[in-house]
Parts: structure tokens; sequence; C-alpha cells
């Protein structure tokens, strides 16, 4: 396999066949050699931002699931709402003569 350049920023990252790990923490290190020219107050508001930004992430995976699998909320006790199921079943079965 040819190996690909990436060009991030003024950093490049080769890499064939490495591990997402592996590609991550380059990606990462690259960004961490930009970030020491900044000052003080810009990686402590940078610091802050990425905070807020991974709590968004796991707040709104968190609201994702639930809509996915939230439960069933009613009034009812759960045998008058298996009596409702059970109840509204309808059979369209027809058996045909030989």
């Amino acid at each position: 396999m040819q190996p690909t350049n990436i060009q991030i920023f003024n950093f490049s990252l080769t890499y064939n066949s490495r591990r997402t790990t592996e590609i991550n923490t380059s990606i990462v290190d690259g960004y961490v050699g930009l970030l020491d020219n900044l000052s003080t107050d810009n990686k402590l508001d940078l610091i802050s931002k990425l905070t807020a930004s991974v709590k968004t992430d796991l707040t709104n995976k968190k609201s994702s699931f639930k809509k996915a699998f939230d439960a069933f909320d009613s009034k009812k006790s759960a045998e008058e709402i298996i009596e409702e199921i059970r109840n509204s079943r309808v059979s369209t079965r027809q058996i045909e003569a030989f």
C-alpha cells in the first residue's frame, strides 16, 4: 500500500496502515506542537472550550440513547395495558376448505 500524506496546518502525518489510535496520537502531538506558541490565557480558554465541547457531546449521546429507548409512560396499570392489548387483537385468519 502506498503511504498517504495528510497536511494538517503545518505538520504532516504519514501513515500506511497504522492503527487509528496511533494516527490520533500523532495528530494530537501535532496540535500540541502548534499550541506551544499560544499564551497561557489562550491555552486556558482553549481548555475551557474543549471541555465544554466534550460535555456537550456526552450529553447529546446520552440524550440520543434515551430518545431511542425511552420508557413507555402511562397512568394505566400493567394489567390494564395488557388487557387493552389483548382486546385490540384482530384475527383475519381464514381457513380455506380443501
